[in-house]
């Protein structure tokens, strides 16, 4: 349906004439732009005597004159050098529209093969820790080093540099994990990445007045404040939410399904935010990073995430 809402009667898709007009635009202006540069060098390179003592025939000041002196040599030559290099780098790089260049060279190949480089770089230092169980990373400084640094460079921006995440993103230094926190789920996690989806539950749950119950039957299963008689007649309600979260609410890490038993709040705490996530549901994901780094890379910065939950006040695991 979207596809044939860009078609017109004679069967051409606008869309597609779209993009290719408008490569064809980009090339085209910039070789124009080029020869315009250059008509213009040799337009202003003409010398034109307009009075009689080589002046523009203006005066500023009473004695302040403008000559009408020729371009200097060294600025013309410059200025068609300019000129050549942008027409040879068109020839050699895209710029003109869609032309992919007579090197072929991409940003993202540029891309991949920075990052084949940083890699090949990075092996050695971690090919002492790829058979290393994490039990065992975890008390090297070395490595937790090595991974820190992991962490704050991938994982960071989302969850905090001291991984404590905020609302949305969960805190990696308790005990609370949606999908799992042994080494290995925490590996696949890392490499894979997750996404999570909580469905907009009002219509199975039922009324509005019923989903007011279930939120509280929900908070009080963790032991927060709540209405005890509403949570008394939410309790039967659960059941449209137990096939995830399971019968006790304690959740189901295969489906990363939060455990509501305990005081652990992701998206916010309360009656009103728990009732809006029954309404409208959540969706969240953890970006897959298998391709940014590689099996070594992952295997320390998984040692380093389970070290996190794993330490004592005193910061040893």
């Amino acid at each position: 349906m979207a596809r044939a809402t860009t078609r017109t009667r004679q069967g051409v898709d606008v869309s597609d004439f779209i993009n290719t007009g408008w490569s064809v635009y980009v090339a085209v202006a910039t070789v124009v732009s080029l020869a315009a540069c250059l008509a213009l060098l040799i337009f202003a390179a003409r010398r034109r005597v307009m009075a009689g003592d080589n002046t523009t025939g203006h005066v500023w000041d009473e004695d302040l004159r403008e000559l009408n002196n020729p371009l200097p040599r060294w600025w013309m030559w410059l200025f068609v050098l300019t000129v050549v290099f942008a027409g040879v780098y068109l020839v050699l790089y895209p710029g003109l529209g869609s032309r992919a260049g007579a090197l072929g060279w991409t940003s993202q190949s540029q891309l991949d093969a920075d990052k084949a480089r940083v890699q090949a770089t990075a092996a050695p230092l971690f090919a002492a820790y790829t058979s290393m169980p994490a039990q065992q990373l975890a008390r090297d400084p070395k490595a937790m080093a090595l991974g820190e640094r992991l962490f704050a460079n991938n994982c960071a921006p989302c969850h905090g540099a001291d991984a404590r995440g905020s609302k949305g993103f969960p805190n990696l230094t308790d005990s609370d994990w949606l999908w799992g926190g042994t080494p290995e789920r925490i590996e696949e996690t890392i490499t894979k990445g997750r996404v999570g989806t909580m469905p907009p539950m009002a219509a199975a749950v039922g009324t509005a007045e019923d989903v007011r119950n279930v939120a509280n039957y929900v908070l009080s299963l963790s032991g927060s404040p709540h209405n005890s008689f509403a949570a008394s007649l939410g309790r039967a309600k659960f059941v449209a939410c137990a096939a995830c979260h399971g019968a006790d609410g304690k959740g189901n890490p295969a489906l990363g399904a939060p455990n509501l038993s305990d005081n652990v709040w992701l998206h916010g705490w309360g009656e009103d935010a728990v009732i809006a996530m029954i309404n409208n549901g959540k969706t969240n994901e953890m970006p897959a990073h298998g391709e940014r780094l590689s099996a070594p890379q992952i295997h320390v910065l998984a040692a380093y995430v389970w070290s996190l939950s794993k330490r004592t006040p005193g910061g040893t695991p």
